[in-house]
């Protein structure tokens, strides 16, 4: 279906009002002709592609910037409109003494564009964690992602990473 479906998780139960900052991102579903999706792996964890929209930028720009940023592939458009959002509410969120919402916007990107690493632009936290980009079979990737996170304590990652994947292959 074209619904893009929605997860609200607001374990603080704050209210609307309540909210301090707003952060939005964009994430991608990488995925070629050969049934491989392409993911970041980085501080011993994958990722979907994909990063913060800044002010004043469009999703779909948001969405462009970031996977050349993260991958060099340079695309001029992006043809799908997301296929689900997570909504996150935190309390206190990492101790700032503000209330965030985070919302993510999820894309499924068909390209067959191979990535130019000269092209990357990594930020510190990425260079620090060894980003780099790995091709994944699409049949194996949940199976691939519960492993590492068994290595991994990004739990919370890895589950985001596996709800949006039952969506996609919904």
């Amino acid at each position: 279906g074209d619904k893009m479906k929605e997860i609200f998780i607001n374990n603080d139960k704050l209210k609307d009002e309540e909210i301090d900052e707003n952060v939005t991102r964009v994430k991608s579903l990488l995925i070629n002709d050969k049934n491989q999706i392409l993911l970041g792996y980085s501080h011993n964890k994958y990722q979907f592609i994909g990063g913060h929209v800044e002010k004043e930028e469009s999703l779909e720009n948001a969405l462009i910037r970031e996977i050349e940023e993260e991958s060099g592939i340079k695309l001029n458009h992006i043809d799908s409109k997301p296929f689900a959002l997570i909504k996150y509410y935190s309390k206190n969120y990492h101790n700032s003494g503000k209330n965030r919402s985070n919302k993510i916007y999820y894309y499924a990107v068909n390209t067959n564009a191979k990535p130019k690493l000269n092209n990357t632009h990594y930020t510190t936290c990425e260079k620090d964690g060894n980003f780099e980009l790995r091709y994944v079979n699409l049949s194996d990737v949940k199976r691939v992602l519960v492993d590492n996170n068994k290595i991994s304590k990004y739990k919370d990652i890895a589950y985001e990473m596996l709800r949006i994947l039952d969506i996609y292959f919904e």
